[in-house]
């Protein structure tokens, strides 16, 4: 008796458990992986259901997760992973929604090899950000006309050829009218930024800067803590490597005080095959 009440117990969990994975997309179907912060797993997911892959909840937007799914009609299983490691995994996954800048140092090209890419929305441009209240000091004056300047500019179109588009509106010579620069000479400036294409945006900004006697240190990191932290400390003056949602986000649970001085670029977030080689595979 009791091995028979053993039994149907475990029958009765393994039927409900299969339940639930099923409601939840997570048994058949392929599997995607995304990134795993807040802001571009949302965008994953939205990229998805552009495609008309999944259905998210109604009003889910910029913070959806996969517990936002409402509709999953062909069974995808998501893997949630850090960002800076999705090409990392893509060989082991059908496919992978991947950053542009983390695509770009895979030598993944954004522009031919993504299977699909989100539309250059400016809501995801990234910025330079800084401490609050040092936005207007003339160190980071002067760092923004360098990085908003055509030379900058011109880079970005030439360098990246759409898979990084830059943001700004009016680019200018790369400097402020209203920033000393005299006084400035002999100043170093600190940026943290990821490697690509962060610092390499920052070395044509650095070129600029030096013709005024300042010098700009750019110390490159892979991940998206240390930079917000070093920042939030003084360690060093700025940081380039986020969009102002994903800043947003971090100020709220880190209880951080940084702001955006300047929107730069922005990199399109893209669907890339892993183990398929075309969408066909999805449907």
């Amino acid at each position: 008796m009791k091995k028979f009440v053993k039994t149907l117990v475990t029958s009765a969990l393994i039927l409900a458990l299969a339940g639930a994975l099923t409601a939840c997309g997570k048994s058949g179907g392929l599997t995607i992986a995304v990134p795993n912060d807040t802001t571009n797993e949302a965008r994953a997911l939205l990229l998805l259901e552009e495609q008309g892959y999944i259905t998210l909840k109604e009003g889910a937007g910029i913070t959806a997760t996969i517990q936002d799914i409402q509709d999953n009609p062909y069974k995808i299983t998501f893997k949630e992973v850090e960002a800076a490691q999705l090409p990392n995994v893509l060989q082991d996954v059908d496919y992978a929604v991947i950053n542009s800048n983390y695509a770009i140092e895979a030598d993944l090209n954004p522009m031919t090899d993504a299977l699909a890419i989100e539309g250059s929305s400016s809501a995801y441009s990234n910025i330079l950000a800084v401490r609050e209240g040092n936005e207007s000091s003339d160190a980071i004056k002067a760092l923004t006309a360098a990085l908003e300047s055509q030379k900058v500019a011109e880079f970005i179109a030439g360098t990246y050829e759409g898979a990084v588009v830059s943001t700004v509106d009016n680019p200018t010579d790369g400097t402020d009218a209203s920033v000393d620069y005299a006084a400035l000479a002999g100043t170093t400036i600190s940026v943290a930024a990821s490697p690509t294409p962060h610092a390499e945006i920052l070395k044509v900004a650095q070129e600029i800067l030096e013709e005024q006697g300042i010098t700009l240190k750019i110390i490159e990191y892979t991940d998206y803590v240390q930079p917000n932290n070093v920042v939030e400390s003084g360690e060093l003056d700025a940081n380039y490597f986020q969009h102002t949602p994903y800043l947003d986000d971090f100020n709220a649970e880190n209880g951080t005080h940084l702001v955006s001085a300047s929107a730069i670029h922005v990199e399109p977030i893209g669907l890339y095959g892993g183990k398929q080689t075309s969408l066909d595979a999805i449907k």
